[in-house]
């Protein structure tokens, strides 16, 4: 499988954090850029963002129209029937980009997780199969299918936000996510907003107060 090259926004000077940040369905690397300025990090934390790039699949559930994606949809209904090779083939492929952040000299401990619903699918499904130290995971507007294998023995930091009118991601998908991550015992931050299958500026707020945190 063939996983295209990353963006990268780096800051100057020698990274300390990174950021590997994954996009929805049909989107690509750049999708999340434009964000950038509104979350306002400050230079000082020196944070890298990586913006993966999801391969080129048939999906299923689009009549099999060829698009990026982190693993193929095979019905309207996200819980019906699950692609958990692909899924688990995209999460072993962001684990070795945490590698790479680390042979680049950013600790593991420094490096957050976040994805966009089939993108915050992989970046949950990777944090949980990897005892390595990580800053976090950000799962906006995503689940955790039950049928996707992860190892809850290392606790994370987990932001989760949903949009209480979501009409791709299913709010009952969502909760059940949670509830499965409250179960592991993960330290989870839980956020919900009047809003669709996107992101808003009441997110956006609490997404940049909980990164400075966990960004140190």
């Amino acid at each position: 499988m063939e996983y295209p090259p990353c963006v990268e926004i780096n800051p100057e000077g020698d990274p300390r954090h990174s950021v590997i940040w994954l996009h929805g369905l049909g989107a690509d690397g750049n999708d999340f850029v434009p964000l950038l300025p509104e979350l306002r990090i400050p230079a000082d934390r020196r944070v890298r963002f990586v913006f993966p790039n999801a391969p080129m699949l048939p999906v299923t559930v689009n009549n099999g129209y060829v698009m990026p994606a982190w693993y193929d949809i095979y019905a309207m209904d996200l819980m019906a029937k699950i692609d958990v090779k692909g899924i688990l083939r995209s999460a072993d492929y962001l684990l070795t980009l945490i590698d790479q952040e680390v042979e680049r000299g950013v600790a593991s401990g420094n490096i957050l997780l976040a994805g966009f619903s089939q993108g915050g699918v992989i970046a949950l499904a990777a944090a949980l199969r990897t005892d390595k130290p990580l800053a976090g995971v950000m799962a906006l507007s995503t689940y955790l299918p039950r049928a996707v294998p992860v190892d809850g023995s290392v606790r994370r930091r987990i932001f989760q936000a949903h949009g209480r009118m979501d009409d791709v991601v299913p709010w009952q998908a969502a909760m059940n996510a949670r509830r499965r991550l409250e179960e592991m015992g993960h330290d989870l931050s839980w956020h919900e907003y009047d809003m669709a299958h996107s992101l808003c500026a009441e997110e956006v707020a609490d997404m940049r107060e909980w990164m400075l945190e966990v960004l140190g």
